[in-house]
């Protein structure tokens, strides 16, 4: 296999680090972090002029990548530089479910996504549902030529600034079923649809998004009727391999800011990266990141492969890159000392992103289950 980037992904590799080392400081960052919105309008239309949404598209769809190794290519730059700006909930979750199952004219949305003028949230998960796709209680009755939907969905991120929402609800079955779920485009201002949103730790914003007698056109459902389950665990699997992506790029930050720290940092005389117990504590960080970078291009070559070996390799990658990411924020934390923890200082909000992203899409110790249940199958 080879591992080095096509001529075009490099371009884009280059153009997004170019853009994010100048305009994405850490001055920047937190001002966004503290703003209302909890994302920077102007950076977002900014990187889709760049075309950072669009690699995340097929050609088919509209864009100019889509395939793993260019969300790869997207995401590992946006963990490097801690953007908190929602390009994996608009482009690639919500965005990606529409591109996947949208008829013609719902399909027509994901120029808008592209060109960074529709901003969109996936309101899946639920109170009672950790980390299962299927445990969806939400309902969809039929009423007429319309659908009422009832329930409440969990820490759904970018709800707040959505101007639509794709939505997940039960037409059949019980909670835990399969077969019963479809996905349906709300209008965020629809009657009904009441959102309660807050920060997250680790930037950005989410919210719970009650759902009272919503009703919507038939029209509006994505896909078949209580078919849905597949498309969402692969679009869930997408994002899960553009989030170890982005936790690799953070993990990248925190060892090179550890490693000049170390270089230019003195006791005695000496740096304190020359004294011998920090070196080799430095040494296992590099290998643990190269684990990572391995386990990262494995998962994204294997995004189109059938569901079972996708799921492995998704699985596998989520928990060396919890385990390896919690290891290097800690460890990168603890030799730089107190400073680590200023706010002011890149890698206190780095490493919490690092952190964080073990507890979204399925933590260390679900995948390591998960693997072992599918390898077992």
């Amino acid at each position: 296999m080879n591992f080095e980037l096509t001529e075009e992904r490099q371009m884009l590799q280059d153009t997004l680090r170019r853009y994010l080392r100048e305009k994405y400081d850490t001055a920047t960052r937190n001002k966004i972090i503290a703003s209302d919105a909890g994302y920077s309008a102007e950076i977002w239309s900014e990187l889709a002029e760049l075309g950072v949404i669009g690699a995340l598209f097929t050609e088919e769809q509209g864009g100019f990548g889509g395939k793993g190794f260019d969300i790869t290519t997207v995401f590992e730059e946006l963990g490097r530089a801690g953007v908190v700006e929602p390009f994996l909930d608009t482009g690639v979750l919500a965005g990606g479910l529409i591109a996947d199952l949208g008829t013609d004219d719902q399909k027509a949305h994901v120029e808008e996504i592209i060109a960074g003028s529709l901003q969109l949230a996936f309101a899946h998960g639920e109170p009672t549902s950790r980390y299962d796709l299927n445990r969806v209680q939400t309902t969809a009755k039929t009423d007429g030529d319309d659908i009422v939907l009832n329930g409440h969905k969990a820490v759904v991120v970018n709800a707040e600034a959505a101007d639509m929402l794709v939505v997940s609800a039960r037409e059949s079955g019980e909670p835990g079923d399969d077969a019963g779920i479809s996905l349906f485009l709300v209008p965020a201002d629809t009657k009904g649809v009441t959102v309660q949103g807050y920060g997250l730790l680790a930037g950005g914003r989410a919210a719970e998004v009650m759902l009272d007698d919503v009703k919507v056109p038939a029209s509006a459902r994505l896909g078949d009727a209580g078919k849905a389950l597949p498309a969402i665990e692969a679009r869930v699997a997408k994002a899960a391999v553009a989030q170890v992506a982005e936790t690799l790029g953070a993990m990248e930050t925190a060892t090179r800011l550890t490693r000049d720290y170390l270089g230019t940092r003195k006791q005695f005389g000496r740096p304190i990266g020359s004294f011998q117990a920090l070196a080799h504590r430095m040494s296992d960080l590099q290998i643990e990141m190269e684990q990572a970078r391995s386990s990262v291009i494995n998962a994204a070559g294997h995004l189109e492969s059938d569901r079972a070996i996708r799921e492995s390799h998704v699985s596998a990658a989520k928990n060396l890159l919890g385990r390896a990411g919690r290891l290097v924020a800690e460890e990168s934390i603890q030799m730089h000392g107190g400073i680590a923890m200023t706010q002011e200082y890149e890698l206190a909000h780095i490493a919490k992103r690092i952190v964080m992203a073990d507890h979204r899409f399925g933590d260390t110790d679900h995948h390591l289950e998960r693997f072992i249940a599918l390898s077992a199958a």
